[in-house]
């Protein structure tokens, strides 16, 4: 493991990682002790009040450097990434890798953004009452100016707990941030694709990073995780993952007092319209049977369709799927690769049974690929579901599509706010002032109109059960900062 500058034997040994397209061993991961986190969160703990007084110019060096080494390592770096995930190769390079390089850029220039706000000054009359009579008691009572400034300091030691769908990006976008602010990291990532994360740790050191700046601590036992968000000396937790999980740890965060920030599951609507442009809907729904097959938060899972498209989206999303490719994610042609693990396999497909017995129509897939290896789905789709199936209430996190019909906008809005999520919804309309309409009243993070794009300086994050906080472009550094004000007579 990687605490405090140093790569330390793990004191329970280490555990196999598998990649999922062939299910070999790919790495040994270091399983650490409860003993070892502590060690990790007291070397965060003493580094960060050097770190955190660092001059922005030096910690932006720092994530350029560090940036510049994950370019050079580009290919090695994105053939790991692929070994322990299963993506393909263009997701391991170019939503792996090297969104993870974008986001270390972005944040060094982060590093230099101004963290002064100058607040309007204020004047305080003489007099009996309100705030002047409360300024009588601290001094002469009499009138004055007051000038203010509201000022982002950093929070302290993080500990980020990172999604297995991508080990890369999602690392960066917690790590970069946090460190641009001065606050010090333990990175715990998940289980099942922990090796990519020492790769980050081994560019940040070559970068510049003084040691305990970064560390990372990794296991597939539980009680990792959960040490490294009740240490004492932990100030925040960034976790993106299951609400499951989020729950339990926003629970240990309340009992600390402990900043959080938390993305967790969705289960995205995606409001079709009749007047909606077919193939551009069809290929943006399309993206859940193929990007990271499914394993991501922001899919738009469950479609709602107008009934007057209805059916022609239903075949178009049946002949969309039937043509992508699923097999060998290093295989040029290959659009959809294996989900994490056999568990996960097996979750995603007792879903599709259950779907079926809730009364939901099978329209393609539902059967496991031929091939002896590998922990491949097949893209699948439902439709004449409704809103009671718990296959479109809960978060699959796999190539499945269901589909629900509905008659006017008031039902489709309805309907897409009947749900535990408000993560990214999406809505497809030709009627522009129709889709903003809409997409003011969906209860959700982000909305897409007529695209499942993002843009990346937006803020992300969920409503409900789909996080706590914002992150992304500059709200990711306000996600990682303290509010003090300073106050001064004039």
């Amino acid at each position: 493991m990687f605490i405090g500058g140093e790569w330390v034997t793990p004191d329970d040994g280490h555990y196999d990682v598998i990649d999922p397209a062939t299910e070999e061993v790919v790495g040994r991961a270091p399983e650490a002790s409860r003993a070892q986190v502590a060690e990790a969160v007291t070397a965060a703990r003493e580094a960060f009040e050097g770190w955190s007084r660092t001059a922005p110019e030096e910690r932006a060096a720092v994530l350029g450097r560090a940036a510049e080494v994950m370019r050079r390592e580009f290919v090695p770096y994105a053939e790991l990434a692929q070994a322990e995930t299963g993506a393909t190769t263009a997701t391991a390079r170019g939503m792996q890798v090297g969104v993870s390089l974008a986001r270390f850029q972005r944040y060094a220039r982060g590093a230099l953004e101004p963290v002064e706000t100058a607040l309007p000054p204020q004047v305080n009359e003489a007099g009996h009452g309100g705030t002047s009579h409360a300024l009588k008691a601290m001094g002469d009572g009499k009138a004055g100016i007051f000038g203010a400034l509201a000022v982002r300091r950093p929070v302290g030691v993080v500990t980020c707990i990172t999604s297995y769908n991508n080990p890369w990006a999602n690392a960066a976008g917690k790590v970069a941030p946090a460190l641009a602010m001065g606050n010090t990291v333990v990175v715990k990532p998940a289980p099942q694709d922990p090796l990519s994360v020492y790769r980050m740790a081994e560019a940040l050191a070559e970068a510049g990073a003084p040691p305990g700046v970064v560390n990372v601590v990794t296991g597939a036992r539980p009680e990792v995780g959960e040490a490294a968000v009740a240490a004492d000396g932990v100030d925040m937790v960034s976790f993106t993952g299951s609400t499951a999980v989020g729950q339990k740890i926003a629970e240990e965060c309340g009992r600390g007092m402990k900043r959080q920030l938390m993305e967790l599951g969705g289960k995205g609507a995606a409001l079709v319209f009749d007047d909606a442009d077919l193939e551009t809907a069809v290929a943006a729904i399309g993206t859940t049977f193929s990007f990271y097959s499914g394993q991501i938060c922001t899919a738009p899972t469950r479609v709602l369709a107008q009934r007057g498209i209805h059916d022609r989206l239903v075949a178009g999303l049946a002949r969309y799927a039937e043509r992508l490719t699923v097999g060998d994610p290093r295989a040029p042609g290959t659009v959809v690769g294996p989900v994490i693990s056999a568990a996960h396999r097996d979750r995603i497909e007792a879903y599709a049974e259950l779907a079926v017995k809730e009364g939901a129509r099978l329209v393609t897939g539902g059967q496991r690929p031929p091939g002896e290896r590998g922990f491949y789905v097949a893209p699948t789709l439902f439709a004449d579901c409704t809103n009671a199936m718990r296959a479109v209430r809960e978060e699959i996190f796999g190539p499945v599509v269901v589909v629900v019909p509905f008659d006017d906008e008031e039902e489709g809005i309805a309907l897409a706010n009947d749900s535990d999520y408000g993560l990214l919804d999406y809505v497809f309309s030709a009627d522009v002032a129709r889709a903003f309409r809409v997409a003011g009243r969906l209860r959700a993070g982000g909305v897409g109109i007529n695209t499942v794009g993002r843009n990346m300086e937006a803020p992300f994050g969920g409503f409900k059960r789909s996080g706590v906080g914002r992150d992304v472009g500059s709200y990711a550094l306000h996600a990682y900062s303290e509010m003090q004000s300073i106050v001064w007579p004039g």
